[in-house]
Parts: C-alpha cells; structure tokens; sequence
C-alpha cells in the first residue's frame, strides 16, 4: 500500500512513526516545504521524502500521487490540507485525510465528505477534548477508551494500597468485584502482560478494565476505586482543546474555569461559551491558582502551549490536593518518565489523531472488507492494541465456542457485544454473527478477523 503524508510536523512525524513500526509493507512518502524537516523524517525512518508545497500538482507527481492509495494532509494550514486532498483525488489518488482544525470548517463535514469526495476528517483538538472529557465524567480512570459506539469502556486504573484486588487471581475477579467486567492487560513497573487466569494483581499494578460503563463504575466502588463525581474543573490554557472541553462538559452540567493570558483571547471564549468563567491571567502563577480556588476543585487541566509548564503546574494542582489532573503534553519521547509522576493522565493529540488514521489504513489495508477493524486504541505507550471487529459469513470461526477457537499467541478475545447486550467471552461462549468483538494483542499484523487464527 502506498501513502502520502503531507506536513512532517508534530502529527505527520508521529503518523510516520507509527506506520514504520506496522508490520506491513507500507511505501510512506512524505511532503514538507522544510527540507531539514524531511531529512530528519528519511534519517529515522525507511520512508521517502520530497521538499515542496503538498498543494501544487509538480510536486504531487513527484510524490507519485497517481498510484496512490491514501494521501493524508495534516499541515499547519486547514486550507492547504483540503486543497492537496482534492486535488490528489482528481489526480489518481484512490482516498484522501485532511486533518481540519478551525470549528467553522467542521460544520461542513458531511458537505466536504459528501460532495467534495474526503474520506475522512480529523480535527487532534477536539478529539483530544473527547478524550479528556471522557476521563473527567469517570474520574477513577487515568484513561478511557470505548467501542461499538460507546456501548463497551476500556478504563485504565492503578492499584492503590487498600484496593481490594490486591493479592487476588483474576479468575476470583467475578467474585470480589461483584461486575460482569475483564482485566485484560496489566503494567507491572517496565513489564506489559497479558492475563490469564492464574495471575495475581498487585499492588502499584496498572490495569485495563473492560466492561460496560455502569458495570465499570460499580467495579470502582465494590474495590474501593470509586472517586466523586466531578462538579468543578480549571483549565489552564484558553485553546482549541480548552474550548472543546469547556463547551461539552457544560452540557455535563460541570462548572468551568477558563485561566488564559491572551486578552483577546479571553474576549472570544467569553462570547462562545457564556456559561463558563474566563479569568484572564496567568496560569502558571501560584497566587492566581490559589486565588481561583485551585485547593477546591474536582479537577484540574494544563493545556497551554508548553510541555514543561504544563507538567509544572499538574504537580503543583496535584500537590493542592485537585482530585484529578490532566496535562497536555505534545513531545512524548520521555513517557516512561512522565509515568512516575503524579500526574493521573497525559494526553498527546497528535497520538490521538496518529491512531484514529491508523485504524483507517489497516481497514484499507483490509481491502474495505467488512471484518476490517471498525475502532483501534493503543495501550500502554503502544505497547499493545485493543481493536475491534464485526462477525461477517467469512469469519472462519463463525458459530464455534472461544474454547475451539485456536488462537495466535499473545491474543485475548476480551469482549463481546450483540443486541441483547454485552458478554465476557467463556469457554463456552457461542460467537455469532455480527457480533462486535474486542480483542486485546501485541501483533501488529492483525487487520481482520481471520488473522486471530493460527494456520
């Protein structure tokens, strides 16, 4: 298959990134006007690269557009990245992604995917804006994944020192969590497992829980995780992602604080989200954060335009006692790190977006068929996957129990969903057709179904 990635900024060097670490064949070119900016991306990865604007059509050809399965512009410029998709579509180019930032643009979606011919379009704020609110409406989680439209949760914990789990084998979970959920992946200090029956929780253990969302929440209270409802959050850093966020958790019904330095800035989010409160100051001062009652509030959330101070003041609210604290932090190259700290969750959009484009190439990848992984979400620093598929008349183990299923190693079939609910796959559980089925692996050739399958 072969990819162009227009922009080798933040994003575009983070989805090159990961499609050279897929285990396929990928032909990835890359277009940027800097010329360092391409040299860097072909010196760290078996890429191809070309210096010039994406948008005009000698550089295109250059690039090989004509034969090309997948364009993917995520520039700077909302403008540039519609302009180069269309023109590549008209080009050869058989699909095209525009990553598209500006809220006035997202309006028109369904017209640019409809009528101009987009395959897809992704903005990083608000889907990192998702993420978070996702995180502040289940605040025991550090992360918070979902499946078959919302219906199945994958929830990240630790294991604090009087959670009931500790010292407990997995296959006594039923009976201490009093829930219908599955632990399906665990990360004991730099070591990442997948559970099997036998193993034995402990404490300081990171743990991903699968299940519905009021099963997971009563799992949270029934092994002394559970934390109030969130009413108050501050939010440091008046951006895209702050007004995302502000505007869905006033649906909520959740107070916002909005810190932001920027004056007019300040003017502009005071007219678009007149139900949340916008101080303009700066919010990386302790007197500010302590004047604005950072001592008081369910949550605090750093997304200002730089890592360090993000982090700074994470620790700070962390240390004024904020039950939960979310830090945007765009280089991640010190992840390891960043987990020791006592920060409960750190959200990188351009991993984000990163992801959701790479679950779309695998599905190309896939021949569209429709086994093709529907939802991707990586765990644990990309370390494994979790992803899901639908049954189709050509799964190969269609109408047969899990326990005849012979899988590949390192794969666990963690949850299934069908009409009249949601089930944790048993032996003796029946797979059917059309049923939405999550499946937790460190593979990375898995793109439909059928690959679960040892030959």
């Amino acid at each position: 298959m072969k990819i162009i990635v227009l922009g080798a900024g933040k994003v575009g060097k983070a989805l090159t990134q990961q499609l050279s670490d897929e285990d396929y064949d990928y032909d990835v070119v890359v277009i940027d006007l800097h010329a360092e900016k391409v040299e860097s991306i072909i010196n760290q990865y078996d890429v191809l690269g070309v210096v010039g604007d994406g948008a005009t059509y000698d550089i295109l050809m250059e690039a090989g557009v004509d034969d090309t399965d997948i364009i993917i512009a995520v520039t700077q410029s909302d403008e540039l990245n519609i302009l180069a998709c269309l023109m590549a579509k008209k080009m050869g180019a058989k699909n095209s992604i525009a990553r598209v930032r500006n809220p006035e643009y997202l309006k028109q979606r369904s017209f640019m995917r409809d009528q101009l011919g987009l395959s897809m379009i992704i903005n990083p704020e608000l889907e990192a804006a998702n993420e978070i609110r996702r995180l502040l409406l289940f605040p025991s989680a550090f992360k918070v994944d979902t499946f078959v439209g919302g219906k199945i949760e994958l929830a990240e914990f630790r294991l604090k020192e009087n959670a009931k789990l500790i010292g407990v084998p997995l296959n006594r979970l039923d009976k201490v969590s009093k829930t219908n959920v599955l632990i399906c992946a665990v990360r004991r200090k730099d070591e990442v497992l997948i559970p099997d029956g036998n193993f034995v929780l402990e404490q300081g253990d990171r743990i991903h829980v699968m299940g519905q969302h009021r099963d997971l929440v009563r799992f949270c209270q029934n092994i002394n995780l559970f934390e109030q409802k969130t009413k108050r959050i501050i939010i440091v850093g008046g951006g895209r992602i702050a007004y995302y966020l502000a505007r869905q958790l006033n649906e909520h019904g959740i107070q916002v604080k909005i810190i932001e330095n920027n004056p007019k800035r300040c003017l502009d989010l005071s007219i678009m989200l007149p139900n949340a409160t916008i101080i303009e100051s700066d919010g990386s001062d302790e007197e500010v954060l302590i004047e604005e009652g950072i001592d008081s509030v369910d949550a605090f959330v750093a997304l200002t335009g730089l890592d360090e101070e993000n982090i700074v003041i994470s620790l700070y609210a962390k240390q004024m006692k904020a039950k939960k604290t979310v830090a945007k932090v765009t280089r991640t190259n010190f992840t390891n790190v960043l987990d020791q700290l006592d920060i409960d969750s750190v959200i990188s959009p351009k991993n984000i977006i990163a992801t959701h484009i790479l679950r779309y190439v695998r599905a190309k990848n896939n021949k569209d068929d429709d086994s093709s992984v529907k939802t991707l979400h990586h765990l644990f620093n990309d370390d494994v996957d979790a992803m899901e598929f639908v049954v189709t008349p050509q799964t190969c183990f269609l109408n047969k129990k899990v326990s005849e299923v012979k899988l590949k190693n390192n794969i666990l079939i963690a949850a299934i969903s069908r009409e009249r609910g949601f089930v944790v796959p048993k032996g003796d559980t029946e797979i059917r057709l059309k049923d939405h089925i999550v499946i937790i692996t460190t593979d990375r050739k898995i793109c439909s179904l059928n690959d679960l399958v040892r030959r």
